[in-house]
């Protein structure tokens, strides 16, 4: 039996309904996770007036892991949500890597012409507590014809090294291939920066092939020669928005699930999905709740289930491959419910298999 304390914050919206499903499948693969709920969202900021509570990361220190939901609700801007709960808890916990899997999931359809699963296999690393996501700076002579704005970023030697490391292990581990994403021509001192670490870094992994491209002709190459590509390492601003143009070309945010991982493991990590919270169809019933359950399998395997963390995503592969339970999102009529049920039942089955084995 498990002994593993999990934290979940489903957040807002099918945030809501997605992490119930994903609390259900790990619940069958893996029995015995003791779960803990926190309903820190945009909600509770409008009732409350802020996200989490100020010793909110003090609250989460002692679990495994966290499973968080969507965040997201009309009339609560973005970066408050972002700031007010996100990204304190990826600082505070050193989660620096956040990890993202794109891949074309049997039986659902690329946005791209004629590309098949081997083609649409990608793993973008994205540096995940520095760069261009920086509280420094602001707003001056407000209200003034001479008003501006000052946005810094922030590239350390440190962070660049870590990110830059650990998306060449991915690579040893993958097809020893891995592409930067850089923007040197445009950006004069943060971006050659960037690279030199990575050329630097390179040097320790002779067996890893490189390449470095500018982030608009990599956003290019995703869409026509994805297959070209394998592992993406980017900084936090060209890693968010690379990740989410290859979801969406690998059949959508829906299927796509990321990680914020601290490599260390002396903090948790925290694991949810790509999509946003979509408050237009919450507690309808009709969310897909793919993204947030293989985001419960990355859980898995990070606290090295291995075993169960497989036994999900084959689930996952072998419901959507049947075709006959399936969401409004990819063509079917099923529930939100009766998906994750689906593959919970699959799971289980697999989950039995191996152990017998």
């Amino acid at each position: 039996m498990s002994a593993y304390r999990i934290a979940t914050i489903p957040g807002d919206g099918i945030g809501v309904d997605v992490t119930v499903e994903a609390v259900k499948v790990l619940d069958r693969v893996l029995p015995g996770i003791s779960w803990t709920e926190f309903d820190w969202s945009c909600e509770n900021y409008l009732r409350t007036g802020a996200m989490m509570p100020p010793n909110g990361p003090e609250q989460l220190a002692g679990f495994d892991a966290i499973l968080l939901g969507a965040v997201g609700f009309p009339g609560v801007p973005d970066h408050i949500s972002l700031w007010g709960l996100l990204i304190p808890l990826r600082r505070a916990f050193g989660q620096y890597v956040n990890l993202r899997p794109v891949r074309l999931l049997p039986g659902t359809e690329s946005a791209l012409r004629d590309r098949t699963a081997e083609d649409l296999d990608l793993l973008i690393v994205r540096e995940n507590s520095e760069g261009e996501y920086s509280a420094i700076g602001g707003v001056h002579n407000p209200g003034r014809p001479d008003e501006f704005v000052l946005q810094e970023s922030v590239f350390t030697r440190t962070g660049c090294e870590r990110i830059i490391r650990y998306a060449f292990d991915r690579a040893a581990e993958r097809s020893g291939r891995l592409c930067s994403a850089t923007k040197s021509n445009g950006l004069i001192h943060s971006m050659p920066y960037w690279d030199s670490v990575f050329e630097r870094v390179a040097a320790e992994y002779p067996s890893v092939r490189t390449r470095q491209m500018h982030v608009d002709a990599l956003a290019a190459e995703i869409v026509l020669h994805p297959d070209r590509l394998d592992v993406i390492v980017g900084s936090n601003l060209f890693g968010d928005i690379l990740s989410d143009l290859a979801a969406a070309v690998t059949g959508g945010l829906g299927l796509a699930p990321s990680g914020n991982i601290n490599p260390a493991a002396d903090a948790p990590s925290m694991f949810e999905a790509v999509h946003g919270s979509a408050p237009d169809i919450a507690g309808l019933g009709i969310a897909d709740p793919v993204a947030q359950i293989l985001a419960g399998a990355m859980l898995l395997s990070h606290l090295g289930e291995h075993a169960a963390a497989a036994a999900v995503d084959r689930a996952v592969c072998d419901v959507l491959a049947a075709g006959t339970v399936r969401t409004p999102d990819l063509g079917g009529t099923a529930t939100t419910a009766e998906l994750g049920t689906a593959i919970a039942d699959r799971a289980a089955e697999l989950a039995s298999a191996l152990t017998e084995a």
